[in-house]
């Protein structure tokens, strides 16, 4: 059974007030196939402007299939199947839409996975794909954006006088954030990160929560992660899930101290999952 938002928490409105952020994006009994398997059950989860949203719960929960449903990476493969919505403010687009094309809807909302992938190119080439792949041609225009998205990423002095060296050459850590460089250089309004730091070490994973953290000023941020410690440091609001049902969602100082739900409380003290 879905628990409805704890009664002080914000009720999730498109255009947001003076003490509240807009909703960037929302879903709507949303609900997701795996051919037969059931994944996601009546999500209803706003997500909001300029703010990181944590999901978080056990392996298997649906915590990646939610956060991959936003870019329509489950159209890739045959036999998947979505129920209800997920709108896009201000426009108030459902990404669902048999109308949308799905690329667009991936270079509107960025991903970032949980290994660094990037692709077997330069730095440059790298960060300037999806530029490319948005129809921009000058060279100029080019490099100025691939500069930016580096800068953006906390890349850039540290890539500069390499940009035409193999993207595998970075370090672990130096190519996630490579691929969020990618991931920014599209200008996408939503990015989606899948366990960003689970393949890193401590001090890679310090740098990208960072980031994390100061990205939030520019763009809007939706990120899974098993790590409980790391949502309550890098996350504003939190979601809890549950054999695909949405259990708890919330602003994360009041969820960690006070969950209103008991699932929620026995999964973040540890006698759960």
């Amino acid at each position: 059974m879905v628990t409805s938002m704890p009664p002080d928490s914000p009720a999730p409105r498109a255009p947001g007030t003076a003490t509240e952020p807009a909703v960037k994006a929302r879903t709507t009994g949303l609900g997701f196939y795996y051919g037969t398997n059931h994944a996601l059950r009546d999500v209803n989860l706003p997500v909001y402007e300029n703010r990181v949203t944590a999901l978080i719960g056990p392996s298997g929960c649906g915590k990646s299939t939610l956060l991959r449903a936003f870019n329509r990476m489950h159209d890739l493969y045959p036999g998947n199947r979505y129920e209800g919505e997920i709108r896009l403010f201000p426009d108030d687009l459902d990404l669902l839409s048999k109308e949308i094309d799905p690329i667009e809807v991936r270079m509107r909302i960025g991903m970032v996975f949980q290994k660094p992938n990037p692709f077997p190119k330069s730095i440059f080439e790298n960060v300037a794909y999806g530029i490319r792949v948005r129809g921009e041609r000058s060279r100029s225009a080019i490099a100025d954006r691939v500069e930016h998205a580096l800068k953006n990423a906390a890349l850039w002095n540290e890539v500069s006088e390499r940009l035409d060296e193999l993207a595998f050459n970075l370090s672990g850590g130096q190519q996630q954030r490579l691929c969020i460089a990618r991931a920014l250089a599209t200008d996408p309004e939503l990015v989606l990160f899948d366990e960003p730091t689970s393949a890193l070490d401590p001090i890679a994973t310090a740098s990208i929560e960072e980031l994390v953290n100061e990205l939030k000023s520019k763009v809007t941020i939706l990120i899974v992660t098993h790590n409980m410690q790391q949502a309550a440091r890098i996350s504003d609001y939190t979601a809890y899930m549950y054999l695909g049902e949405l259990v708890e969602f919330g602003n994360t100082g009041q969820m960690f101290l006070k969950p209103s739900d008991q699932r929620t409380e026995d999964y973040i003290t540890g006698r759960f999952g």
